[in-house]
């Protein structure tokens, strides 16, 4: 069956047709971005999105959304939009639908996933494990955290807001770094540092360590210079940005006891061949007496372009299986 696989974060609300099938997806065509500052509703999205889609919109929705899932009102954690469940019928037009979290879709994607869509960043270069949790992070918006558990009859996903748990600093650099968000943030959390817009932070810290006085610039400014190597001080914090990502992702690789961690978010994705050179995996592995465990744990990058989208319609497809 055909289903309309939505994926909204905190800057932009992505859709597809999504084929699936017996619990997985069978295909997923190209997607149709827009930017959440154009439209005041998910319910005004889906109508601009079935005017470019160009024919009839499937009456089946498979929602994730960066927001924990809670009751019959759903308040997205870096998005103005509202989402009322009980009324997607009447305001989408869907006769069945999937809600979820936009990591825990990202697990469903993990799950169902061949191996060519990973790359291997550090550890064992292995496949993920058949069976035992992988944790799933990544960076966007903001730090998303999932865990997917394979056992015998299948998987199971458990959504986290583990992006919101305490930073930890490992040097003077992340001391300062710190000390510069508490102004500000009385607690620092893991999403303040290794989330899109912290690349700001960094960028601040590294200049007042420095003596050199910067512009004021935006997030996304800071990260194409850092990306095309054009300022050395953007550069500076890219390279912070992938070790402290490094050191987060073994932290909750601590905490969850994975077999495997696979870093996502569009943010991972462009991060590609940093991550691959930095001293990421240094920093994963760094956890004291603990380092040997660490280094038993493969860790992965998704490569596939949307994968917001395809766990969205996985998750559809598993609660629907028919």
């Amino acid at each position: 069956m055909e289903v309309v696989a939505v994926d909204i974060g905190g800057t932009h609300a992505r859709f597809a047709v999504a084929e699936v099938a017996e619990g997985r997806v069978v295909s997923l065509s190209e997607p149709i971005t827009q930017k959440v500052a154009e439209h005041p509703s998910l319910q005004l999205a889906w109508r601009a999105f079935g005017e470019k889609l160009g024919r009839p919109v499937p009456k089946a929705a498979a929602i994730a959304v960066a927001s924990p899932i809670n009751g019959d009102l759903i308040k997205l954690t870096n998005n103005p939009w509202i989402i009322r469940p009980p009324l997607i019928p009447d305001r989408l037009g869907a006769d069945t639908w999937t809600i979820v979290n936009d990591f825990e879709a990202i697990g469903h994607a993990v799950a169902q996933l061949e191996d060519e869509a990973f790359l291997h960043l550090c550890g064992p270069d292995t496949s993920l494990p058949d069976k035992g949790s992988i944790t799933v992070c990544g960076p966007g918006t903001g730090l998303g955290v999932a865990q997917v558990f394979r056992h015998r009859g299948g998987y199971d996903i458990i959504a986290t807001e583990g992006g919101h748990s305490d930073f930890a600093p490992l040097d003077a650099i992340e001391d300062a770094l710190v000390k510069r968000l508490r102004r500000t943030y009385q607690r620092v959390s893991k999403e303040r540092i290794v989330a899109g817009p912290a690349i700001v932070s960094i960028y601040e810290t590294l200049a007042d360590l420095e003596g050199v006085p910067v512009a004021r610039l935006d997030d996304k400014a800071i990260w194409t210079l850092a990306l095309e190597g054009k300022d050395s001080l953007a550069v500076a914090a890219l390279d912070r940005f992938c070790l402290s990502l490094g050191a987060v992702a073994g932290d909750l690789a601590l905490a969850h006891g994975p077999k495997a961690v696979v870093i996502a978010g569009g943010l991972g994705l462009r991060l590609k061949d940093h991550l691959l050179q930095s001293g990421f995996g240094e920093r994963f592995v760094a956890k004291g007496r603990f380092r040997s465990l660490m280094a038993t744990i493969p860790v992965k990058l998704i490569t596939h372009p949307q994968p917001g989208l395809y766990g969205a319609a996985a998750a559809f497809a598993q609660e629907h299986a028919q």
